[in-house]
């Protein structure tokens, strides 16, 4: 078995092992004509469960054609132009070849003794990441699994900055549309159950400024401690993003931190054409930021950045067969005195890689694309009898529903665009997500992909809405 080891004296079959991994993916991707083949759970079950992991096929080509049956036949593919669900982008190649270094050389990011030039890399991408967000000189941060861990971080370093022992009087405050990972997060830092304040929001989905006002002033009024505000920079469901200067003024009037979400617009700090609607991001304490979601980089790829780097010793413990103490006197850099995560991947070559090859402006150009995209998309269902469409994007998101001319109904027209949706997804023709708008069911376009054309997405739509009739047309028949 000794033979299936990387090392010297198996590089060529390392080679010509991987070579026909790639080529067999890329003639996948090459045929590929749908965004998915409408597979049931049903259907493919059976196929994963019937194979004995205990017998190996001991062939390389005999296990990638059963991978083509179970796996690469009927995955979703984001790079298809008619994947429009979720934050899911299509990759650059600069990043797949990272990925494929880092996971052979299969450095550990926690210390140097496992990492060396990979500890550096990492350092210097956080670095050019907290200038292009402007969080000044004493800057730092760390990569991360994705923005749940990301914000899990901010808020524990948060936690600790607030100076409290009683975490039952602390409280953060978030707008309504904000991600799920804030109350997550509350939760597993040890906060009550009343901590996390829910903020209103606009008609276009942004934070309103003066309920939030209100409730920094009510925590005071009740001898309660506000930790911290997490402003969202691009929401998952509208790519809202909230009125970051003003609430920076708040932050600083009220002591409180202010973390920013920018998981999703994070894209923006490399636009040419729409960084300014993210302005505001450079007050903020600290910033999540996904690549792998407008940086066009594959998953995992994320970062935490804080304004202060001193306050990521909050996260910081020293083991004497890892990290010891003595190493920081000894200027030994270890990316585990600043991480949740101890082993780690070397997820920073992906994006050390892009940058090399195609440069900031490249990515912002990719990411302007996707905008742009989604503003024509608006005024096609603005324009469209059909559609009800929700906020104007600041992003490349566009949340809608059909509407029916003769039924009035809300909770019939719930169910077709339930139908439609789940029909879609069947047919394999377009894949998209769904969503709740004030109790009611819409669905909705994350528009990532440049190859995307307005055609495209004019095509769903008639998908989409020949579906929602059909399920009407039976539901009346049904019903006679």
């Amino acid at each position: 078995m000794r033979s299936h080891l990387l090392n010297d004296a198996t590089a060529e079959q390392y080679r010509r092992s991987v070579t026909e991994g790639v080529e067999r993916v890329a003639a996948k991707i090459a045929t590929t004509d749908r965004p998915f083949t409408g597979v049931t759970v049903d259907a493919l079950s059976p196929r994963i469960d019937e194979i004995d992991l205990d017998k190996p096929l001991h062939d390389t080509a005999a296990v990638l054609d059963e991978l083509e049956d179970v796996y690469l036949r009927d995955a979703v593919y984001f790079h298809h132009p008619r994947y429009l669900a979720h934050l899911n982008c299509p990759v650059v190649i600069p990043a797949v070849l990272g990925e494929a270094v880092l996971s052979a050389v299969n450095s550990s990011l926690d210390t140097w003794d496992q990492s060396a030039g990979g500890t550096l890399i990492e350092r210097k991408l956080i670095d050019w990441t907290t200038a292009r967000i402007g969080l000044g000189p004493a800057a730092d941060g760390v990569f991360t699994s994705g923005g749940t861990q990301s914000n899990l971080q901010a808020l524990l370093l948060a936690r600790e900055e607030a100076k409290t022992e009683n975490f039952a009087d602390l409280r953060v405050f978030a707008s309504e549309v904000s991600h799920f990972s804030v109350k997550k997060s509350a939760k597993l830092l040890g906060l009550g159950p009343d901590a996390v304040v829910s903020i209103p929001v606009d008609h276009d989905k942004r934070m309103q400024t003066v309920a939030l006002a209100r409730e920094l002033e009510r925590c005071k009024e009740n001898g309660l401690v506000p930790m911290a505000v997490v402003a969202t920079g691009g929401t998952t469901d509208f790519g809202s993003i909230d009125p970051l200067p003003e609430i920076a003024e708040l932050c600083e009037q009220y002591g409180v931190w202010m973390h920013v979400d920018a998981a999703y617009g994070c894209g923006l700090l490399a636009s040419l054409k729409y960084r300014d609607r993210i302005e505001g991001i450079e007050r903020a304490d600290s910033v999540t930021v996904d690549y792998h979601k407008s940086f066009f980089q594959p998953v995992s790829s994320s970062a935490v950045l804080v304004r202060d780097a001193a306050t990521l010793r909050h996260a910081t413990y020293h083991a004497e067969y890892l990290n010891p103490r003595r190493m920081v006197q000894e200027r030994i850099p270890n990316q585990v005195d600043k991480s949740l995560q101890t082993t780690r991947r070397f997820d920073a070559l992906k994006l050390w890689m892009t940058l090399r090859v195609m440069g900031a402006d490249g990515i912002g150009e990719l990411f302007d694309e996707v905008c742009d995209l989604a503003a024509e998309g608006w005024r096609l269902l603005a324009a469209d009898p059909r559609f009800d469409v929700v906020v104007q994007p600041s992003l490349s998101t566009l949340v809608f529903r059909y509407i029916p001319a003769a039924v009035t109904d809300p909770a019939e027209i719930d169910r077709a665009n339930l139908y439609a949706r789940k029909a879609l997804f069947a047919s394999g023709d377009a894949v998209v997500a769904g969503t709740k708008v004030a109790g009611r069911h819409y669905l909705k376009f994350t528009l990532l992909n440049p190859e995307t054309t307005t055609a495209d997405i004019a095509a769903v739509l008639d998908l989409i809405a020949g579906h929602a009739e059909q399920y009407l047309g039976e539901s009346l028949d049904r019903a006679s």
